[in-house]
């Protein structure tokens, strides 16, 4: 007769989740002090007050454990920008409100913005970069769709015109992320293009 194949208990199942979060809070506080480079298994696992060994439980490796951080981070910042659109109703301003809650966001968390957006890192991580990217695009890209639909932006690729905001936003922001600080004109100036590269009329609530 064959053994029966082992099953975790409720007890020991919640146990290792709640380790397994505290892996990751200690990931998201390494990140933010220290980038990518900082976040070693061990540094990782001494962060969370276990083992080495136990860390290795969760997550195979590094890349795991990487990308696994990358999605928990960003899926914070995707519900902010979220939260912030749907306090407007000009879609124009909707979009303005994705770029500013992401840049001042990004300029209070300077070391953890960079790690997020252009810090070298591993392949896995580059990958979910770019899912980050499309996230942020298609949050845009929405809003500018129903914009053209009502008359209120000319005709034009929603998505493109959504794509090469975003690129343009991490692109503007990659100096001051690496220097620790920005100018005071740069949050505004940045609003200031998205309006003017969105075209149109109404782009305020006002």
């Amino acid at each position: 007769m064959l053994p029966m194949p082992y099953r975790r208990t409720p007890a020991v199942q919640a146990r290792l989740d709640a380790q397994r979060e505290a892996v990751l809070q200690a990931a998201v506080g390494l990140l933010a002090e220290r980038g990518y480079g900082g976040c070693s298994m061990a540094a990782v696992a001494d962060r969370a007050g276990i083992a080495t060994g136990s860390l290795y439980q969760h997550f195979a490796n590094k890349a795991e454990l990487s990308v696994e951080l990358f999605r928990r981070v960003v899926s914070r910042e995707i519900a902010a920008v979220t939260e912030a659109v749907a306090r407007h109703d000009a879609p124009q301003a909707k979009v303005a409100a994705v770029v500013e809650t992401f840049a001042v966001r990004a300029l209070k968390a300077p070391r953890l913005a960079y790690a997020l957006l252009v810090e070298p890192a591993d392949a896995v991580v580059d990958t979910e970069r770019l899912v980050f990217r499309r996230a942020f695009r298609d949050v845009i890209a929405t809003q500018i769709a129903a914009a053209v639909a009502a008359g209120r932006l000319p005709e034009q690729d929603p998505e493109l015109t959504a794509a090469a905001l975003v690129g343009a936003v991490g692109e503007a922001l990659a100096g001051p992320l690496a220097a620790g600080s920005a100018p005071d004109e740069v949050i505004p100036g940045l609003v200031s293009f998205t309006l003017r590269a969105l075209g149109g009329h109404d782009a305020t609530d006002a």
